[in-house]
């Protein structure tokens, strides 16, 4: 795996030199009418907070992770009016040259900001960031800290249909740290080479890096396949498939699927650790200020007691659907959402605080974008 690593960084290191060649002798536009194309600072954002009731009347009773009556991220408070977090992104660029700070303040951006990865010291995080440089067209570097390529959803619920998460999502990457490089290799074709920190690593301590890869292909205006890589000798590997299917102006497929495996175990650091899951996002637009959706998930350890918490020596299959709707007014969305998970071991505690293997919620939550 080191060799492995070792090359990708030559080969990278290689591609670079290359395009900056490149990019010198090409024909191009006079220096002094690209350094006048500069944008103006860019400030975008979102703030969101949300009411959650769990039917079993408990927050965080199982798994040890924000939200963790149901082993997924965010919202973990039951039959409160809680605070998400409020998102401030500034964007600026410069000729070819652009870069990106995306700041958050709150229990949900630290719940996935690991430079400051802490609820109650504090709310100041650091969701994104990096800065980027167009050779040409066709090849952009960038580096620094930047949200991670896999997977189908992201850390703001204004970029996500469902206020709640995937499992997929709580247990695969957040951030990588590091440089990538981006090729348009046609209209429809790209590619991402990069080295990273470990998972979720602002300060990387082994001696080794992650390779993540990316191919996407655009099918159409609104449907666009991605096939995602990453691998690293203490991280693990996750091969992750993440698509999107604008089938018409009122029905959109999203699709989700991917397998991670740590033959060291990541979790519990015995055996092989790892899990595979499979979830699907069918949303229909019913007007221009409303539509529904459903995310049903299948999500299953590769080893019992590896991610969830039980008396159970066989390794638990998690079957979850969230229905969700969309209300529109504006800038704001209202999102309420009824979730339920059953599992084919008793992960799960109930009302008596007995353990068993289903769980429910209910939730509204508001997001305001701008």
């Amino acid at each position: 795996m080191k060799n492995l690593f070792t090359i990708s960084i030559i080969l990278l290191s290689s591609i670079m030199t290359m395009n900056q060649a490149l990019a010198q002798e090409a024909d191009a536009e006079p220096m002094e009418e690209e350094m006048e194309k500069e944008s103006p600072l860019s400030i975008s954002g979102s703030i969101d907070l949300y009411y959650k009731l769990d039917f079993a009347g408990s927050a965080g009773a199982n798994g040890n992770i924000s939200g963790g009556e149901n082993y997924t991220f965010f919202a973990p408070d039951h039959n409160s009016f809680s605070i998400g977090m409020a998102n401030i992104i500034l964007e600026k660029a410069f000729g070819k040259s652009s870069m990106v700070a995306d700041l958050s303040f709150g229990p949900r951006g630290a719940s996935s900001s690991i430079p400051t990865l802490s609820v109650e010291d504090g709310s100041f995080h650091i969701q994104n960031l990096y800065f980027s440089h167009a050779f040409s067209d066709a090849v952009t570097i960038t580096a620094g800290y930047m949200g991670t390529f896999v997977g189908y959803e992201v850390i703001s619920p204004a970029s996500n249909f469902n206020y709640s998460t995937s499992h997929l999502f709580s247990w695969g990457p957040f951030q990588n740290a590091g440089v990538k490089l981006d090729f348009a290799l046609s209209d429809k074709f790209g590619l991402m080479v990069g080295i990273f920190n470990d998972w979720n690593t602002y300060t990387d301590f082994t001696s080794s890096k992650d390779l993540g890869m990316q191919l996407s292909y655009n099918i159409a205006d609104g449907s666009d396949v991605y096939v995602n890589f990453i691998a690293g000798a203490d991280s693990g590997v996750e091969l992750d498939l993440t698509a999107g299917f604008q089938i018409s102006d009122l029905f959109y497929l999203g699709v989700n699927a991917a397998t991670y495996s740590n033959s060291e175990g990541k979790f519990l650091e015995t055996g092989e650790s790892g899990f595979s899951g499979v979830a699907l996002y069918p949303q229909f637009s019913l007007s221009d200020n409303f539509s529904i959706g459903l995310r049903s998930e299948i999500f299953s350890e590769k080893q019992a007691n590896d991610i969830f918490a039980g008396a159970y020596s066989e390794k638990a299959s998690v079957f979850a659907n969230t229905i969700t709707a969309n209300i529109k007014a504006g800038p704001l969305t209202i999102i309420p959402e009824l979730r339920f998970d059953s599992s084919s071991e008793d992960i799960y505690i109930d009302s008596d605080g007995n353990a068993t293997g289903s769980a429910a919620q209910f939730l509204i939550a508001a997001v305001y974008a701008f």
